[in-house]
């Protein structure tokens, strides 16, 4: 059968489906527990998070749904520079972005700007509150909270854009790899080598990393239907995840002009860009993603950079501003179809069926 897989037999699944986290707020427990109890696995992203909502993220998926879910976590949360940027950093980044404060009536966040939690006080209150799954993006962690995770039976996932960083991982002794395409909507999850130079696409990458490691691989990046999740199985991956079609979805969280953009004619043109948050990420390209095709623009590091375009962000949603705010998507977005996350999960089984079966599927 198809749909058994060392994924599915390793995690638990009735599906080898996995719904992709969505950091920056724009995950919820109702589309975690959706795709958890279709047979699947949901997943939250915490990115950001403060450590003190680990345990209340946790119980709120646990309230919707008994089934495997993942909870991902970011490795890497500052860049080089973060903690240091000064004065004249700010204010040079800040400037070409003055006009669209006072265009919306926004004052700029004040300088210096606040930095986030750290990976290990997240690290250590998510272990407590004890998820089935953590998954980690933007390196590996150390042995100590691999280690912890074995103790309390956690399942361990890693993201990888390259066959090498897959291989690490597997000797760091992480249970699964997601193979992470550049097609793939949000932020490119390279640790080893430069984004820039670890841009391989989900067709050539996914056999790469099943030839590469022992460990279960799960495929990612441009993959929205059915076609795309039978492909990845065809090409070796024990697995499927699937961002931006869920995120188009109304049980997620990302605000409804979002989800219309993602429904609309403008997903058919994305970009890479570091001007949203100070690390390179696939958004649809609009008139903030433009102005930052300017490489000399000063842009402060991640997640700094992020602080600073999001202080934008509540009132140009309010004003219909689609084009002053960060819209993540992936290549496959004109491919999306569903509004619901339990529809989109019944064609994705039944259309992946079919076509594994031998039987056409438009």
């Amino acid at each position: 059968m198809w749909n058994d897989t060392p994924f599915t037999r390793l995690v638990g699944l009735r599906y080898p489906i996995v719904q992709g986290p969505f950091g920056g707020g724009f995950s919820s427990a109702r589309l975690t527990a959706t795709i958890s109890n279709a047979g699947g696995l949901g997943s939250f992203g915490a990115q950001g998070q403060p450590p003190a909502r680990m345990a209340e993220i946790v119980a709120e998926i646990r309230q919707l749904t008994a089934a495997p879910f993942a909870v991902n976590l970011w490795v890497s949360t500052h860049d080089e520079g973060a903690r240091t940027f000064s004065g004249a950093d700010y204010e040079a980044a800040l400037q070409p972005l003055a006009p669209l404060f006072e265009e919306l009536g926004v004052s700029p966040p004040a300088y210096p700007l606040a930095a986030w939690p750290s990976f290990d006080d997240q690290a250590d209150a998510l272990i407590a509150a004890r998820p089935p799954i953590i998954s980690f993006i933007f390196g590996i962690p150390s042995a100590a909270v691999l280690d912890a995770c074995r103790t309390h039976g956690i399942i361990t996932m890693g993201v990888t854009t390259t066959p090498q960083e897959a291989i690490a991982f597997e000797q760091a002794g992480i249970d699964v790899v997601v193979a992470s395409g550049f097609e793939a909507g949000g932020h490119r999850a390279s640790f080893m080598r430069s984004p820039g130079s670890s841009l391989t696409g989900t067709f050539a990458l996914v056999p790469q990393v099943v030839d590469a490691v022992k460990i279960p691989v799960v495929a990612a990046g441009g993959i929205a239907d059915s076609r795309g999740v039978a492909a990845a199985l065809t090409l070796g991956a024990h697995g499927a995840q699937i961002g931006t079609a869920f995120l188009a979805c109304e049980e997620s969280n990302a605000p409804p002009i979002h989800k219309e953009v993602l429904h609309g004619p403008l997903v058919g043109q994305t970009g890479l860009t570091t001007g949203f948050s100070g690390r390179l990420a696939r958004t649809v390209l609009n008139g903030l993603a433009e102005l930052y095709e300017n490489p000399a623009l000063p842009r402060l590091p991640y997640p700094l950079q992020g602080q600073l375009v999001g202080a934008l962000r509540e009132r140009a949603i309010a004003q219909g501003r689609f084009d002053l705010i960060s819209l993540w998507c992936g290549q496959a977005a004109p491919l999306v179809r569903h509004r619901r996350a339990g529809e989109l999960f019944d064609d994705l089984v039944a259309g992946t069926q079919a076509i594994l079966e031998g039987r056409r599927v438009r």
